[in-house]
């Protein structure tokens, strides 16, 4: 998937230092949280979800207020733009330019709390909460941008049922009624399509997707031994 997504995180955006400095940070993500319903689902973030980003040095990455172009305040290349990724989440700090004064004062003042990032998912999957709720996990994808927010709201949720349809073998169309009516869980309960090579003899192979939860598991299974 290539689609970009926005979530935002209760962490406060805050000043991170005093007197003169111009600089602003916060968590714009958290690991394992449960977020809001998203509309028949809920998410989280695995730990490994920016490995990728943090390997690659995290390339043309940037802070931006609201995630707006017109709004820049720092980048990575530029090194105005720090982050770190630790056991809570991805934490970013940014050097506020002279001419996002606005920002800055609006941050210092306690209206702008809260932070946000967008970014394009590679891998993902779904189960249920213990409370037997639709849940999708976040694996793996690239880090677009962190931004001080002030109307912090998830944005459009259609990747991830665009990627429940395609694990589930389901039509979009269905999976988006289902989740109006509450009932994405159904789709989590039917087994992956197995894929069939006839000259095999009808053997066959499981499909890639089942293929990849069996690894998932027998990783899950080792790490408790």
């Amino acid at each position: 998937m290539t689609e970009q997504e926005r979530r935002f995180t209760r962490g406060l955006v805050e000043v991170r230092a005093v007197g003169d400095s111009r600089t602003i940070g916060g968590y714009a993500a958290k690991f394992n949280r449960l977020s809001q319903n998203l509309g028949g689902f809920v998410e989280r973030l695995d730990p490994g979800f920016f490995a990728k980003s943090e390997g690659d040095g995290w390339p043309d990455t940037m802070a931006r207020y609201n995630h707006d172009d017109n709004r820049l305040l720092g980048t990575t290349e530029a090194e105005t733009l720090r982050l770190l990724v630790d056991g809570t989440g991805l934490d970013y700090s940014v050097d506020v330019p002279a001419s996002r004064e606005d920002v800055l004062e609006l941050v210092r003042r306690g209206d702008v709390r809260r932070s946000s990032f967008a970014f394009r998912t590679f891998a993902d999957d779904w189960g249920m909460t213990e409370d037997g709720f639709p849940l999708r996990t976040l694996l793996s994808g690239a880090l677009v941008d962190v931004a001080p927010v002030n109307t912090p709201a998830y944005m459009d949720t259609s990747t991830g049922l665009r990627s429940l349809a395609e694990q589930a073998g389901a039509d979009l169309t269905e999976v988006r009624a289902a989740a109006e009516a509450g009932e994405l869980a159904r789709f989590l309960g039917r087994p992956a399509p197995i894929l069939i090579d006839l000259a095999s003899g009808g053997q066959g192979d499981p499909h890639p997707l089942l293929a990849l939860r069996q690894r998932r598991a027998e990783l899950e299974q080792r790490r408790t031994f």
